[in-house]
């Protein structure tokens, strides 16, 4: 059982809509924690962030200005860190067509920078954030973020005998994150007009509270080099838009460059190495640093069956738009209407 009393924690990008609920859930559940830092390049959002948790009323945490390019910061933060969590990035699709090194010097050197510097400063346990967009990417926000999990996935191989742990989880759509299309499409509505890019357009659906729950099972259970996936349902775009705004005109403006139709967080290919543990699958490394027999036994894993594929159109759990109204009322804004 997961216990961060007593233990140090960083969050990179730690001001974004998953680290401010990390943040909130670590404070709540582990009053007693050593010390939590905020590791962001925003000082705008850690000023306001610092509204709502202030280090006056919670003396463990910290608020870092550093970027993830920077590794010389990074080791300074990471000094008597024992859990690094990796949410720093950049996401938006079409910012990061048009500004291409810009997204690899975040993702990608960001990424080994992190590994590096928790390898140096003896952090043990490292939980990197991946997306759906990373299984078979068309975009180059999904090749970074691919990239980025080889290399958290590799870390284990270098480490030597270091005891840290690199793992990575995987999942959809975080319902109410910033930028996402809930809170788009609510603050569409008083235009009278959704923009929607194809009606066909499926998503998997996952709450905030659902990605914090992740991370912490992957600080808690990961041997080493697993990339977890959630079991979550999916939903048709126009179910969105019906939950949020049915009185509202739908335009149809075609797919954005970079967009897939469908979304995928397991491959055909990734089935060989794909393992059912429950509430979540596991694609685990292809040269495990651990014995596979023992991780099967532990943890009661099956294998999937050769050719499996986990995408947002072929799944077996729906959302419905009237399914979506509550869960907006219950995870982004207890006062939608």
């Amino acid at each position: 059982m997961l216990d961060l009393n007593g233990k140090s924690i960083l969050i990179t990008g730690g001001t974004g809509s998953l680290g401010k609920h990390l943040t909130k859930n670590i404070l709540e559940r582990w009053p007693n924690v050593k010390r939590l830092v905020i590791f962001s390049r925003d000082e705008q959002k850690q000023f306001q962030m610092n509204q709502e948790f202030s280090d006056s009323q919670y003396p463990a945490i910290r608020y870092f200005i550093g970027d993830v390019r920077d590794v010389e910061r990074l080791k300074m933060a990471f000094k008597g860190i024992q859990y690094v969590i990796h949410a720093a990035a950049m996401k938006h699709i079409h910012i990061a067509e048009y500004n291409p090194m810009e997204c690899v010097k975040t993702n990608v050197l960001g990424a080994e920078n992190v590994i590096s510097a928790a390898l140096e400063m003896g952090v043990e346990n490292v939980v990197a954030l991946s997306t759906d967009k990373a299984a078979a990417p068309i975009n180059l926000y999904g090749a970074t973020k691919l990239c980025s999990d080889k290399l958290f996935v590799s870390a284990n191989n270098i480490k030597g005998k270091n005891p840290i742990k690199f793992s990575v989880v995987r999942y959809g759509n975080v319902m109410g994150s910033n930028g996402s299309v809930i809170p788009f499409f609510m603050n569409k509505r008083k235009e009278g007009v959704l923009p929607i890019t194809n009606p066909e357009m499926t998503r998997f659906n996952i709450s905030l509270q659902g990605g914090v729950d992740m991370v912490f099972h992957a600080m808690d259970s990961a041997w080493g080099g697993e990339i977890f996936v959630p079991k979550i349902p999916s939903y048709l775009i126009t179910e969105v838009a019906k939950a949020i705004a049915p009185e509202c005109k739908i335009e149809i403006i075609g797919i954005r460059p970079g967009e897939k139709l469908h979304e995928e967080m397991i491959t055909e290919s990734d089935s060989f190495t794909t393992y059912d543990l429950g509430k979540y699958y596991a694609i685990i490394p292809q040269l495990p640093t651990w014995n596979l027999k023992e991780y099967i036994e532990h943890f009661k894993a099956k294998q999937v069956t050769s050719g499996f594929k986990y995408s947002s159109n072929n799944n077996t759990e729906w959302v419905t738009a009237k399914e979506l109204r509550e869960l907006i009322k219950l995870h982004v804004d207890s006062t939608f209407e």
